[in-house]
């Protein structure tokens, strides 16, 4: 291809509000235009990269048994309501009506399009199990779309479903799509973990995601490095703490004037943080309940909300703490609680001895004090931290490391939650009718791009995984417009490397060879052949790769072999 038949539209500067690395560069590079608050055109090079991505997606499901289909974007209200989601979702699900008044959504997601074919479609335990997945728009009402294609509005997603008779069988299917997203995102060039993670609006006993490991992640991963244990930290669990030491000190009333946060109690009573527990109060199932956890550590929403009888919690009111307790929040502690109030403890403070907490009276907290002896033992004991780097991962192979992550993949066991809901039965060999057993798989297309570019840049521009560049090969001629023999040898090789299959670029535009390098490095060309008058007078041009320091001469007869060596030695 050569840049005068294609269309390049580089920027040296990008828009203000792009905020990531992915966004400034995606832009700069001429690979999306804005067009409305999370909504972009892919231009033709981010459409050559976007294609790559679903090539691979793709060839790797067909792998894995699965069978494309296409769903629409627009689906019907009454499946939404028939799921109970229709309210459920949220203001993320854009609604919409028709000409006669009916209502429609733009589909975030299609469990409900996709269970509705499969209660038409499969009758008997003969036609499962089944994988249907397509690869399309899908539009969800971001309430603040930002970061360009990482958190759009619109945005292209693989989703998949599979259907199974029983839940052995969808454990089995499940297996066989995490292993096809090892696969696909192997390829894809990217250093990436998949971990633990909560089910969330989708729903479902078991889930895992699959993020691209880099700096300006939204989401926190902890993971052991000797051994596989991974998980989002919404969910990472918090290794089990030895067993309580016996108590060494008696109970002490101290004065805390105006301490009321544990750092503070903490460094006026020359004590580690550790030994202090802050308490937490909530409200749920019509009651306030109190809720205990180290000072060095902060409370997981996600675990606490598993917790039995605090599945729907918020957080109490002030006015709600004061009546329960007659003292405001900051000076809180579970001795001498009312008994009707639940006392939920978290491992780690149900494992402390002569631990400070605060004495339900204003300026004053209480250290030295012990479960059972000073005050109740807890009703609940349960894991609701968030962990630490460094603290003992759960399979005790090592310590637990923080990083960030951006979510690319995730797969979930859905079981009947949505077969159940929508009928989806079948005939088992006895002729009983049985609800499927489902899974669902998504992939965001448009967000691995950006988390592509996140992991893979550097100061000049994007430095493409060998997968995903949009052409392979650059060939930058110096003086194209003005030598008869640079023009004569670029296009050659250009047409000996396109023969061969080799996805190359020249640069015909008769531009100075600063333009060209920085326009070339910016879009992240994995290699580049400089052809040049005084380097033909000897036979030579030079190769670099892009994150080469310097350039090689190599001979101009030889160059279009040596540069398929190099790709194939990176591949």
């Amino acid at each position: 291809m050569r840049v005068s038949k294609f269309f390049l539209s580089t920027l040296k500067e990008a828009p203000a509000e792009a905020e990531l690395v992915s966004h400034r560069l995606m832009l700069r590079a001429g690979m999306i235009r804005r067009l409305a608050a999370g909504i972009y055109t892919w231009m033709p090079l981010g459409l050559r990269v976007l294609r790559k991505v679903e090539a691979i997606v793709r060839e790797e499901m067909n792998r894995a048994g699965a069978i494309e289909l296409l769903m629409p974007v627009i689906q019907p209200a009454e499946l939404w309501q028939e799921s109970r989601r229709w309210e459920k979702y949220g203001p993320d699900l854009l609604r919409i009506k028709d000409r006669h008044e009916r209502d429609f959504v733009i589909q975030p997601t299609s469990e409900e399009v996709i269970t509705d074919i499969a209660r038409r479609e499969l009758k008997s335990y003969k036609q499962l199990p089944v994988n249907f997945y397509h690869i399309q728009t899908k539009f969800r009402d971001e309430v603040r779309p930002r970061f360009g294609v990482m958190r759009s509005r619109e945005f292209i997603m693989k989703d998949a479903y599979s259907f199974d008779v029983g839940k052995d069988q969808m454990l089995e299917s499940y297996q066989a799509m995490y292993d096809a997203y090892v696969r696909i995102f192997s390829r894809l060039g990217l250093v990436f973990r998949a971990v633990r993670a909560d089910t969330g609006q989708i729903g479902g006993s078991a889930s895992h995601e699959f993020q691209v490991l880099a700096d300006s992640g939204e989401d926190a991963i902890a993971y052991c490095a000797n051994s596989d244990y991974a998980a989002n930290v919404e969910l990472a669990e918090a290794a089990v703490p030895g067993p309580r030491p016996e108590p060494r000190e008696a109970m002490e009333k101290v004065p805390t004037p105006g301490k009321s946060t544990c750092e503070e109690v903490a460094e006026l009573l020359h004590l580690p943080l550790s030994r202090t527990v802050k308490c937490i109060m909530l409200y749920a199932e019509g009651k306030v309940q109190m809720l205990l956890i180290r000072g060095d550590h902060s409370l997981n929403e996600i675990k606490a909300s598993k917790v039995a009888g605090l599945a729907h919690f918020r957080w109490a009111s002030d006015a709600e703490i004061q009546s329960a307790l007659k003292c405001p929040a900051g000076y809180l502690g579970p001795v001498g609680i009312p008994a009707t109030m639940p006392l939920i403890a978290d491992r780690e403070v149900a494992a402390l001895a002569d631990f400070v907490c605060g004495a339900n009276e204003v300026d004053y907290h209480l250290r030295g004090v012990n479960f059972g002896r000073d005050c109740r033992e807890p009703d609940r004991i349960a894991d609701i931290r968030k962990v630490i780097e460094g603290d003992p991962s759960p399979d005790g192979k090592g310590l637990l490391t923080i990083v960030r992550g951006i979510e690319v993949g995730h797969v979930f066991a859905l079981g009947d939650l949505y077969s159940r809901a929508l009928g989806a039965t079948f005939l088992d060999a006895a002729g009983e009718p049985q609800v499927m057993e489902m899974g669902c798989y998504g992939i965001g297309i448009t967000r691995i791009v950006a988390a592509a570019i996140e992991q893979n840049h550097d100061q000049r521009g994007i430095v493409w995984p060998e997968p995903l560049a949009p052409y392979s090969v650059a060939i930058a001629p110096i003086g194209y417009d003005r030598t008869e023999a640079v023009r004569t040898a670029a296009d050659r090789l250009h047409d000996e490397l396109q023969s061969a299959g080799v996805e190359v670029l020249l640069d015909d535009r008769g531009e100075r060879p600063g333009v060209m390098f920085a326009d070339l490095e910016l879009i992240g060309i994995p290699h580049r052949i400089t052809v040049g008058d005084r380097g033909l007078k000897s036979g030579d041009v030079e190769y670099q790769g892009r994150l080469d320091s310097e350039p090689i001469r190599v001979p101009l007869a030889g160059a279009a072999t040596f540069v398929r060596e190099r790709m194939a030695a990176r591949s």
